[in-house]
């Protein structure tokens, strides 16, 4: 019987504790925020979703070399001499037709390692924070300004100009070759003959 009242005690004991504590804090000010009506202010130098300003790129590869988890997956094509690709932000020419640039979130381990090798600084880190997906496929940011089918008439057109230049090249080997024997075989004929006139005399 001892025991059951003080059992009793000690449960209403420890809710009216529990009511004092709650009470205590229903005139403490909220320290939450309303998100995601309001935002913490982020840091200046914060690190978070990448972002790549095609008009910028110049293809060379440079921050996919330097990224640590191969997240940046980068295919360029070489342009015609007669198509002109203009000039980026500062004034470096661009050579090279970007295909691909997809960045792989998912992998990203947000280092910034990839923004400072870039010589046209084309690639940054954004304050975007909020890019949650269902598909993981979906975290593949594909940046390149090209469709697939323009990317393979810009493939196809280089293909094309490499193959003519190889037969111009096998041409000009096989005439300067022709040329050659031509030439040899008229020092062998000029051979013959003044052979044939010492022989004579």
């Amino acid at each position: 019987m001892k025991q059951y009242f003080k059992n009793t005690w000690e449960g209403l004991y420890t809710v009216f504790v529990g009511m004092i504590i709650t009470f205590k804090h229903l005139f403490v000010p909220s320290v939450t925020i309303q998100y995601p009506s309001v935002k913490v202010p982020l840091p200046e130098r914060v690190r978070n979703r990448l972002y790549v300003n095609m008009d910028d790129c110049i293809g060379c590869d440079q921050c996919a070399r330097a990224c640590p988890v191969n997240c940046i997956t980068i295919e360029t094509v070489k342009s015609l001499p007669e198509e002109d690709l203009g000039k980026t932000s500062n004034g470096k020419k661009k050579a090279l037709w970007v295909t691909k640039f997809d960045i792989d979130i998912a992998k990203c381990c947000y280092c910034q390692l990839c923004v400072f090798p870039c010589p046209t600084e084309c690639i940054y880190m954004t304050d975007v924070y909020e890019f949650a997906e269902f598909e993981r496929n979906n975290l593949i940011f594909n940046f390149a300004t090209l469709t697939a089918d323009e990317a393979e008439e810009k493939i196809i057109n280089y293909e094309k100009m490499m193959a003519e230049k190889e037969a111009q090249k096998a041409a000009a080997a096989k005439a300067k070759a022709e040329a050659a024997a031509k030439t040899k075989k008229e020092d062998n004929s000029t051979e013959k003959n003044n052979g044939k006139e010492k022989d004579s005399e």
